[in-house]
C-alpha cells in the first residue's frame, strides 16, 4: 500500500509538471522585450512557434523564412532544435504517465521493480528539457538579436521548474525503490 501512495503522489506531481511543460510550449513567452515609451509600452514575445508584437497586435509564425536563410540560419536551426526537444519531452511525458499508470495497476511485482525504468525515463525527460532551456539561455546570452532589454520569460521559468521537479521526483522514487521493503513479504521468525 505504501508504494501505491508513493507512486500516486509522484504521478500527481508529474502530471502537474507535464502541464507546465505543455503550457510553456504553447504560449509565446520564452524571451520578451519590453520598452516603455511616453505613449505606452512596446512588447515583443518569442515563443517556440510564434512571435508576437504589441505594435501589430498579432502573432506570426516563427522562425520566419528570412530567419532561416542567409546569415541568420544558425539562430533558426537552434530555435527549431529547441522546439523539437520540447516536443520530444512532451511525448516522453505521455509515455511516463502511461508507465506510472501501468506500475500502479500492474500488481506487486511491477510496483517493486518498475521504478528502475520509470526513473530512467524521468531522467531522460528532465535532461531533454534542461537541454532545451540551456539552448534558449545560450541564444539569449550570445545571439545578436537579443540586446539589452530582452529577458527570459515565463515559458523559460516554467520549463526550469518542470525539469527541476522531475529530478526531485526521480530521486524520490528511486530512494523509495531502494529503501522500501517488499510488499506483503514474510516476516522473519526470531
Amino acid at each position: 500500500m505504501t508504494r501505491k501512495i508513493i507512486y500516486g503522489a509522484s504521478l500527481a506531481a508529474f502530471v502537474a509538471v507535464s502541464i507546465l511543460t505543455l503550457i510553456s510550449t504553447i504560449i509565446p513567452r520564452w524571451v520578451t522585450y519590453v520598452e516603455v515609451t511616453k505613449t505606452g509600452s512596446i512588447t515583443y514575445n518569442y515563443g517556440l512557434h510564434k512571435r508576437c508584437s504589441s505594435l501589430t497586435g498579432s502573432c506570426e509564425h516563427f522562425p520566419t523564412y528570412s530567419d532561416c536563410h542567409g546569415h541568420d540560419r544558425y539562430f533558426c536551426s537552434m530555435w527549431r532544435s529547441i522546439a523539437f526537444l520540447m516536443s520530444f519531452a512532451l511525448a516522453l511525458e505521455g509515455a511516463i504517465i502511461t508507465a506510472f499508470v501501468a506500475i500502479l495497476i500492474g500488481g506487486r511485482v511491477k510496483r517493486e521493480n518498475g521504478w528502475k525504468v520509470l526513473v530512467g525515463l524521468v531522467l531522460i525527460c528532465a535532461m531533454t528539457q534542461c537541454g532545451a532551456m540551456s539552448l534558449v539561455a545560450y541564444l539569449y546570452d550570445y545571439d545578436d538579436r537579443f540586446f539589452v532589454g530582452w529577458q527570459l520569460d515565463l515559458s523559460w521559468v516554467m520549463t526550469t521548474v518542470s525539469w527541476s521537479v522531475m529530478l526531485v521526483i526521480a530521486g524520490f522514487v528511486s530512494i523509495a525503490g531502494w529503501v522500501m521493503p517488499p510488499e506483503g513479504g514474510y516476516e522473519l521468525l526470531k
